[in-house]
């Protein structure tokens, strides 16, 4: 990691673009520059024209009138050469688009044509539709067209739901191969609803033959919250979450419930779009958006790669759009929205704004809050994969101390912890380890001696008196530790260059600190900082073993005293994508914990019950009621976070390092855990995230477990979390449970993880009839009981779990970490 500079404290920018649904202009330069002016950073141009629309229609409508009907064959379907006949579009003509290849081309966004429906059950229109798509694609690419913005694939035909999503995946798979320097970006609502996928004119969802519609039928819920996510998420396995393919996120005038937001915020939204329909109006008639969507939007932009903000069908932009030197035509406009040419007449030019919309939304950036501390320090780092540290091969540069020295809360933690400790040495008058009554505190793995320093403020803070050792193996870090006691220290503090592991204990005499005279003898109070991101994953307990007999077999305190592992499995689509990227050059890549600063992830397992999960914008706006707060963990639904496994020190069960021996059995740092999520809305897991606590001393505690960090250790920035990666992601279903096993491994000269996931359904028995249901394995578009009312019934009234999903069992032992 590398600190942050002042630049880095700035508030987000937002980038913000126009799209207009009826937009018909050549775009040049000086278009580009009066867009510019009018404060916005690009602009969307539809890939062709009207006139190709026509053309396309025309020759679908003549195609439909000299074709025979279609009918069933022998077997039974509709599929032979003469009901599949298809009909072929001629190239692009200079009529069929307006778009040419300038220098403006790079400040556009490509929309491709909404009217198409890949999806179709039946297929003409379908293929129809792939030829439109492949011709405006391969055409945007020839005029160099960056990003695309391609409509949504329609859900609904009738009573058939999502049926033809993977032939619309497949389609996209091949259009990112014909345009290989473009981003495309699969334009989404944030939830399924058929009433929202409105038929215009011109549309060819219509034209569908009637023999592949299956008539509606009801007793199907309409609303799906996690149908486009399903969609979604289909379309980027088919195309194997590839690196050009992002998300481009409708947001709606309601917001749909914090998990759905949670889940979106995990995706890889480039593109916020916000219709015109979704603002307010304000008591003074000026559009706004409601406190539930500046939290979402304040949320995304914190993200490592905020998205681009698109407002749609919000007025023309000044200059360009209305009817003057280019010859385009004005846009319709409603005279509700924008004013009247009277009122236009009668305002001052002071008052009168002509992109309302732009305006509220500037100022919403300019009202973003400044990035906090752990944003600072995490610049750069936000789902950015590391390898863990191997302290014990690897002697750390002074940089990487350094900036774990910049944590605030820490090493104030640490003095704390030790003030406290010395504190109860005194007031229950123990007896200490030094003859002259000193209480002997020695700081292991010193590195630069931030401990060192912290110690003596607390004996100076606690008034009692200390004999200080600091131990350190690496040879560098220890010609910075000497100076430290020549300049800072005064030469109060006991130096040996030593693997604590090896360490025999401090040597003390009455009146002297010489290390070569005096007997041995035990440390009061022994303090380090070993702990990794998953709190032993950089060996605290094996190194911890070797000092555990220099302790003082009575009285003696660990600093920390203990730390447990926790884990819970998440969705994160843009670790996974990253992981398999590094499999090219890394086979083992999928079988590597990796500390993260995680961002861009979604819990899948919910501290939050059913009932707290309402829809809806109150519970975001409760939640976060103002912008000064936009990361704060309650946005989101609290992380079901459970404890995987615990060490103590001193640890009575180690028996003191023998010297004779060369080797010492680690069997009793072994781990193993098997934990159960429930999940009560479908979704991915991409992997596992780790976390820890610690109780250094009594009340003084440390955490990044997201649902205790703040309480214990707000604003702590030592340690990301850590990521285990699932080298195949699994389904999950509603109302479904995820079981994970771990083991924590070693030959005595390594130490290792072992992981595996498996997914279950809880499935109804009938026990009238033998037979079961499974209300779990309709998607989530049927009525389903809740995870707690399923598990409090199963084996009472016919309940049992069904595993549905089964990862392989991962092992990091190529990469484990070397004793």
């Amino acid at each position: 990691m590398e600190g942050y500079s002042t630049s880095e404290d700035a508030t987000p920018r937002f980038c913000i673009g126009h799209y207009q649904a009826d937009r018909d202009m050549m775009v040049s330069t000086s278009v580009v520059q009066k867009v510019h002016e009018s404060n916005y950073d690009m602009m969307t141009v539809p890939i062709t024209t009207e006139h190709f629309h026509s053309r396309v229609l025309s020759l679908l409508s003549s195609f439909l009138s000299n074709l025979q009907s279609p009918a069933y064959d022998p077997i039974g379907t509709m599929g032979t050469t003469q009901n599949t006949r298809l009909v072929s579009i001629p190239p692009l003509s200079k009529l069929d688009s307006n778009l040419t290849p300038n220098e403006a081309t790079s400040q556009l966004v490509g929309v491709t044509s909404s009217w198409i429906d890949l999806c179709s059950p039946d297929p003409l229109i379908a293929d129809l539709s792939r030829q439109v798509l492949m011709l405006e694609v391969a055409y945007a690419a020839f005029c160099g067209i960056g990003y695309l913005l391609i409509p949504s694939p329609k859900l609904h035909h009738g009573s058939m739901h999502s049926e033809g999503v993977v032939h619309y995946a497949k389609v996209i798979q091949d259009a990112l191969s014909l345009g290989p320097f473009i981003q495309f970006h699969i334009w989404l609502r944030m939830v399924d609803d058929p009433d929202l996928e409105m038929e215009t004119m011109g549309d060819l969802a219509p034209l569908a033959r009637e023999e592949y519609i299956q008539p509606e039928q009801g007793g199907l819920p309409k609303l799906d919250p996690f149908g486009t996510w399903d969609a979604w998420d289909l379309i980027r396995k088919t195309c194997k979450y590839h690196t050009r393919l992002f998300v481009a996120l409708s947001m709606p005038k309601q917001l749909p419930s914090l998990s759905v937001l949670s889940r979106w915020h995990s995706e890889p939204v480039h593109l916020l779009t916000i219709d015109a329909s979704s603002f307010l109006k304000n008591q003074k008639g000026f559009p706004v958006l409601s406190k539930a969507h500046q939290a979402f939007i304040a949320k995304l932009m914190r993200l490592r790669t905020p998205p681009w903000i698109i407002l749609c069908d919000v007025g023309p932009i000044p200059g360009i759009e209305n009817a003057d030197d280019s010859g385009t035509k004005q846009p319709h406009l409603s005279g509700s929205d924008y004013p009247s040419l009277s009122q236009v007449a009668g305002a001052t030019k002071k008052h009168f704004d002509p992109t309302p919309h732009l305006s509220y939304v500037r100022n919403l950036q300019q009202r973003q809050p400044p990035r906090t501390l752990i944003e600072r320090f995490g610049t750069g780092y936000q789902d950015y994969l590391q390898a863990p540290l191997q302290p014990l091969t690897v002697n750390l540069e002074s940089i990487t101390y350094e900036v774990f020295e910049k944590d605030p809360i820490k090493y104030e933690w640490y003095e704390r912890a030790i003030t406290k400790a010395l504190r109860d040495w005194a007031d229950q008058k123990k007896p200490t380890s030094h003859p002259d009554g000193k209480v002997v505190v020695a700081v292991v793995g010193a590195g630069r001696g931030p401990l060192v320093t912290r110690a003596l403020k607390a004996s100076a803070a606690a008034g009692v008196e200390i004999d200080m050792w600091a131990v350190e193996k690496n040879q560098n870090a220890f010609v910075l530790l000497q100076r430290h006691n020549d300049y800072i220290w005064n030469g109060k503090v006991t130096l040996v260059q030593s693997d604590m592991r090896s360490w025999k204990g401090p040597r003390v005499r009455k009146q002297a600190a010489d290390e070569a005279e005096g007997e041995v003898t035990h440390v009061d109070i022994l303090v380090s900082e070993l702990l990794g991101s998953f709190a032993d994953n950089e060996l605290s307990p094996e190194c911890l073993d070797g000092v555990n007999g220099v302790i003082n077999p009575e009285h003696g305190i660990s600093i920390p005293a203990s730390y447990t592992a926790h884990l819970t499995p998440i969705s994160a689509p843009k670790l996974h994508s990253d992981v398999m990227n590094q499999t090219v050059t890394n086979p083992a890549a999928p079988e590597i914990p990796y500390v993260v600063m995680l961002h861009a992830i979604d819990f899948l397992s919910s501290a939050d019950s059913p009932a707290n999960a309402e829809t809806g914008n109150q519970n975001i706006a409760n939640r976060s009621s103002t912008l000064t707060t936009p990361t704060t963990a309650t946005e989101f639904p609290v992380p079901n976070v459970q404890t995987a496994w615990s060490f103590s020190h001193p640890n009575p069960n180690t028996t003191p390092q023998n010297p004779m021996q060369s080797t010492i059995s680690n069997a009793h740092n072994v781990r193993r855990t098997r934990l159960a999520f429930p999940v009560q809305n479908r979704g991915a897991c991409h992997g596992l995230a780790g976390y820890f606590e610690t109780v250094l001393y009594k009340d003084v505690e440390l955490s990044t477990n997201p649902v205790t960090m703040d309480a214990k250790s707000a604003s702590m920035i030592s340690w990301f979390p850590i990521y285990f990666p699932l080298k195949t992601p699994l389904n999950v279903p509603d109302n479904g449970e995820i079981v994970v096993t771990m083991y924590r491994q070693t030959d005595d000269r390594k130490v290792w993880y072992e992981w595996m996931v498996e997914v279950f359904a809880l499935q109804q028995v009938s026990t009238s009839s033998n037979k079961t249901t499974s209300p779990l394995m309709s998607g989530g578009r049927s009525s389903s009981p809740s995870v707690e009312s399923l598990k409090n019934n199963a084996g009472r009234q016919g309940y049992r779990r069904v595993r549905v999903g089964l990862s392989e069992l991962h092992s990091s032992i190529k990469d484990g970490c070397l004793m």
